[in-house]
């Protein structure tokens, strides 16, 4: 599979995605600290920076299309001005991009927000554009707890592909859930921070107990539950990871590389050169909490590989 990425921050798909061998053709990011971190970890691949130029300027054709569009004209932390926001418009301009470059796969992910935006209306515009192109889609409520990493995130998900809608349906839904079964609630965190951010085989983890500078525990050895630490912002565009919490005797703030392992990115992928030194956690903090989750990104992955295995194996 080859994708392209808009909206692309600092790129929680193609973390996700390269153990299934899939490759980005292209990014399109805008924001200078994560263009220079996918500079830096995809330096063969093409930023072409604003996606609504490619409208006018196709780039290669792809087997996916993702991206989360951004998400503060739906959330209900902001103003709500939903679609007619210009920052809400461009999940419009998403749909004129898939018109455009017609990939069999399509993912795009925003915050819960967007489904009571303008009354459902906003949405309903979003998913009426995919089926006008012919895609049948699907959407649902994914929350990264879930996921292996230790933070409550729900986020809207919506896979469309090319013709009939149970394709985006059984990517999204397993079997088990179309028959009405409730998932299992998520266990108490355990294990140890090198678990953190392995992905959906992980157990659910506890960050270990960091000072502020990153270095060891304490002498009591506390361990810091993440997931019971930052709340659920179920209609915010991203968790404020820099919230600061007790820690023992303590008030800090988790690391960047504990806001990595929360996200399911590798420690230090943000660290990397920017305005002539290593990145300042600022920045590092602000792109990370606006990503996506890696480990629900990889199972979305998976899925649609596993739904065009069986596809083809139906169709030879």
């Amino acid at each position: 599979m080859r994708y392209g990425s808009v909206c692309s921050g600092i790129e929680a798909a193609s973390v996700a995605w390269e153990p299934l061998g899939w490759s980005p053709a292209w990014f399109a990011e805008i924001e200078r600290f994560p263009s220079a971190v996918l500079a830096h970890r995809y330096p063969e691949t093409p930023n072409h920076g604003d996606f609504t130029a490619l409208l006018r300027t196709p780039p290669a054709g792809v087997d996916v299309l993702v991206g989360g569009t951004p998400c503060q004209a739906f959330s209900v932390a902001g103003l709500r001005g939903g679609l007619s926001d210009p920052r809400g418009n461009l999940a419009l301009a998403f749909v004129a991009l898939v018109d455009v470059l017609r990939p069999r796969w399509v993912v795009w992910e925003n915050v819960p927000g967007v489904l009571s935006s303008g009354g459902g209306g906003d949405f309903g515009c979003f998913l009426g554009g995919l089926a006008s192109l012919g895609y049948g889609w699907a959407y649902r409520v994914l929350d990264a707890q879930h996921f292996g990493v230790a933070q409550r995130r729900e986020r809207v998900f919506v896979v469309a592909s090319v013709g009939d809608f149970r394709r985006a349906g059984a990517v999204l839904f397993e079997p088990e859930g179309a028959r009405g079964d409730s998932p299992k609630g998520a266990s108490a965190w355990e294990g140890d921070s090198a678990e953190v951010g392995r992905g959906v085989d992980s157990v659910a983890p506890t960050l270990t107990k960091h000072g502020g500078d990153g270095g060891n525990a304490g002498q009591d050895g506390l361990l810091l539950a993440i997931a019971n630490c930052v709340p659920a912002h179920s209609g915010i565009c991203a968790p404020d990871l820099t919230n600061y919490f007790p820690c023992g005797s303590r008030i800090r703030r988790p690391t960047p590389v504990e806001c990595e392992r929360l996200q399911g990115f590798p420690d230090g992928y943000t660290l990397v050169p920017y305005r002539r030194k290593l990145a300042a956690d600022g920045p590092r903090y602000k792109a990370i909490g606006n990503s996506m989750a890696v480990p629900v990104m990889r199972w979305i992955g998976g899925r649609i590989a596993k739904v065009d295995a069986l596809v083809a194996g139906v169709v030879g």
